[in-house]
């Protein structure tokens, strides 16, 4: 059956914790699209490029303080899907607001993995600037919230939580080959940000 479009709440079913918009914001409410951030002032979970590089991983900020919900073992049904409208280019916002709402409620930044089959998130297009053997440590150590083109996501390695961004130029392409990889990525949850028939048509009805 096609996914249906959900208000932008994340969801987590028995396998994982239910997380809810943090109090005094609601998801619903547009943000402006993030521009570069500055060293200077990171936001938790949605690292960004500055003039200098960022602190290694084990010197960052990103930790939440709140107790890390146990992850679990993929459920045999495979993990939970959930939609969250957002045109093309509103994708990536989207995906950093389920991200905030993630580490908000207490999801570990090493669980997160974030996918773009468009423009690449910002945090990636900068570390990579320091050479691919630096990027992909970053990605092993897991402890932080990880940004990667969906193109190299058979690079990647399983996490708890998988974030898709579908921003781009509409290559259905991308699409159709990134996500049902990124579901195999997924643990227990897989959140999808786009337009919806783009994205169940990448999915495919069966999904």
């Amino acid at each position: 059956m096609p996914l249906i479009p959900e208000e932008p709440q994340i969801h987590e079913s028995a396998q994982g914790p239910r997380v809810t918009p943090a109090a005094g914001r609601t998801a619903q409410t547009p943000r402006p699209v993030p521009g570069p951030r500055t060293a200077a002032a990171p936001r938790p979970g949605r690292p960004g490029p500055g003039p200098a590089r960022p602190t290694p991983p084990a010197q960052r900020s990103h930790t939440s303080a709140a107790p890390t919900p146990p992850s679990g073992p993929p459920s045999p049904a495979g993990p939970q899907i959930q939609l969250i409208p957002a045109p093309a280019d509103g994708a990536l916002d989207a995906a950093g607001e389920a991200v905030d709402l993630l580490l908000d409620t207490g999801r570990a930044p090493g669980d997160i993995l974030v996918l773009t089959t468009g423009e690449q998130h910002p945090w990636a297009a900068h570390e990579l600037s320091f050479g691919e053997d630096a990027y992909w440590a970053q990605h092993d150590a897991r402890d932080d919230v990880f940004y990667a083109a969906a193109a190299l996501v058979e690079r990647a390695s399983a996490r708890p939580v998988v974030v898709v961004a579908v921003n781009g130029d509409g290559d259905e392409d991308k699409a159709a080959r990134a996500l049902p990889l990124a579901l195999a990525r997924a643990g227990t949850l897989l959140i999808v940000c786009g337009d919806p028939e783009r994205i169940n048509a990448a999915l495919g009805a069966g999904v």
